[in-house]
């Protein structure tokens, strides 16, 4: 199989600027809020977009779907692309075998029924929609989609109508498929945990734009941009100057103290005195009852502290940094182990490689 390729720009009435690929047996999933363009981008690659604003190229390896230069727009039933709706789009009057027969192209029973067995729907071919569950009812739109033997399979938030059970079924079934299918497959979502769970890469998408894109735990980690770090959940977003010190070591100045200062990385990227914006990655952070004369240790009011099960949430104020607070996930018990409370005091320590650091565009400095 080939790869996806993905480069469109839109004008009106959803405007796009987007590229991407996708690899054979790869999953990509676009992430970003509601109205961020997503779907726009999977019509588009179905040939379900279109307009005389439309711009750009679509390709699966040679096969050239859509190229405005050369005047290429395959119509949707041309591309063999598998598309999995949000709320399955099955046809209410059909069994479910109708359903997926309806996308065979060999349209033979036989073919279809293998796909029930692969998808864990044997028994269920004579059922309407009406009688299947949610989870039930995903299967069989997911095997409508392979039963075109598609080039591409594009899903769109797929998992987001059904109940938490179902949903953790279904990441299992995708994840057996996954073992024997050699299909470029494109996931929208606008979870996180579930592209960080499924997802081989992310692309960030904001405004019809792709903002950025690679593997989930190193886009999460490092975001390119503030848009990017707001996009992808990050609580604690900071500014600071940053101020080289020794060969691959810097200092970074938190917000306009000269009084914290922590100890970072210096990968040769910002100058000397940039005023930057950086964030922390939670894994590289550490909570402790004494610290003190440690590297990139400060102390830390407790302002808020809730259970939430296995995981609390945690406010603290550092000294020294008026306005400024950092917001943590810890463990529960490793809180009671230390004796936290709110109104006490806690030391934060930061490793050196949890800091992200990002160049604040068009800075005076």
């Amino acid at each position: 199989m080939a790869t996806l390729a993905v480069d469109v720009r839109n004008a009106s009435p959803m405007h796009l600027d987007a590229r991407f690929d996708c690899a054979a047996g790869e999953m990509v999933a676009l992430v970003g809020p509601s109205g961020s363009g997503k779907t726009s981008l999977l019509r588009a690659v179905a040939g379900l977009l279109r307009g005389r604003t439309l711009r750009g190229r679509v390709a699966v390896g040679d096969e050239v779907w859509f190229d405005s230069e050369r005047g290429i727009a395959l119509a949707p039933q041309q591309r063999r692309a598998g598309l999995v709706f949000q709320h399955y789009a099955l046809f209410p009057h059909l069994t479910a075998l109708q359903n997926v027969a309806i996308a065979c192209r060999r349209a033979e029973p036989p073919d279809c029924r293998e796909l029930f067995a692969r998808l864990g729907l044997g028994g269920l071919e004579h059922r309407r929609p009406a009688q299947l569950s949610g989870g039930q009812q995903q299967r069989v739109a997911l095997a409508r989609a392979l039963a075109g033997e598609p080039r591409v399979l594009l899903l769109d938030e797929p998992f987001s109508a059904v109940d938490a059970p179902a949903r953790q079924a279904l990441y299992h079934e995708l994840a057996s498929l996954r073992q024997s299918l050699s299909t470029p497959m494109v996931l929208v979502t606008h979870d996180l945990s579930e592209a960080r769970r499924l997802a081989d890469r992310v692309v960030i998408v904001d405004g019809g734009a792709s903002l950025q894109s690679g593997p989930p735990a190193q886009v999460f980690a490092s975001p390119r941009n503030a848009r990017v770090a707001e996009l992808v959940g990050i609580q604690n977003h900071f500014r600071g100057r940053f101020h080289k010190h020794e060969p691959g070591w810097a200092r970074l100045s938190w917000g306009e103290s000269a009084e914290v200062a922590l100890r970072v990385l210096d990968k040769e990227r910002i100058p000397d005195g940039s005023s930057v914006t950086w964030v922390i990655a939670g894994e590289g952070v550490d909570l402790l009852a004494e610290a003190a004369g440690q590297e990139n240790a400060i102390r830390c009011d407790i302002a808020e502290q809730l259970a939430l099960g296995e995981t609390s949430l945690c406010t603290l104020r550092p000294h020294g940094l008026p306005g400024e607070q950092v917001t943590l996930n810890p463990a529960t018990a490793q809180l009671r182990s230390l004796g936290a409370r709110v109104g006490g005091t806690l030391w934060l320590r930061i490793a050196p490689e949890a800091i992200h650091i990002m160049p604040v565009k068009n800075q005076a400095t």
